[in-house]
């Protein structure tokens, strides 16, 4: 499953991706804002991740997009939904390159990927968490959409340190009617 936006390409990772996966999700300020990233990225992680991905999608569980840039090819991040079915929600979650940052990229991708979630996969509620020591992430999830539904204090542990995680969410219905 491959989307096309205005400027950039949403395509399955492959195994090829691993090194540019390194990388991009690897760089210390793209890491230590995300959950998951770890600082460096070993390349057996990242060969593991792009497995487990796709396995995830063959299953219906989840669905990762490498984002391209269209006009010369380069990959500079990506986007996923995470999806609970029994509750027909999923959890939107990406990263980019720092050299790909303020251009608008990630919010083009995340109205693209919202949009499938609801059209394609009949969701009824997407979210998604930023923490609230990177306001950018959040006002992507604000222009794909969201609405701000909470802030909950030292959520999470990353690198030894509690961190506040910021919540936003769009239903079906506020999808519809925006």
């Amino acid at each position: 499953m491959t989307f096309q936006t205005e400027r950039l390409l949403l395509r399955p990772f492959d195994q090829g991706d691993a090194r540019n996966v390194v990388q991009l999700a690897g760089e210390y300020e793209v890491a230590r804002t995300t959950l998951s990233l770890p600082h460096p990225y070993p390349i057996d992680a990242a060969y593991s991740w792009i497995s487990f991905r796709k396995d995830a999608a063959k299953n219906g569980h989840g669905y990762t997009f490498a984002m391209v840039v269209e006009a010369t090819q380069q990959l500079i991040g990506c986007i996923s939904l995470n999806i609970t079915s029994e509750h027909q929600r999923a959890e939107i979650g990406y990263w980019l390159g720092s050299a790909h940052w303020g251009q608008g990229y990630a919010t083009e991708a995340a109205r693209r990927v919202v949009r499938f979630g609801f059209e394609d996969l009949r969701l009824n509620r997407i979210f998604g968490a930023a923490m609230t020591k990177n306001p950018a992430s959040a006002a992507v999830l604000k222009k794909a959409g969201m609405q701000h539904e909470g802030c909950f204090k030292q959520h999470i542990r990353k690198w030894n340190e509690f961190e506040d995680v910021d919540y936003f969410g769009i239903t079906k219905t506020d999808f519809l009617h925006n």
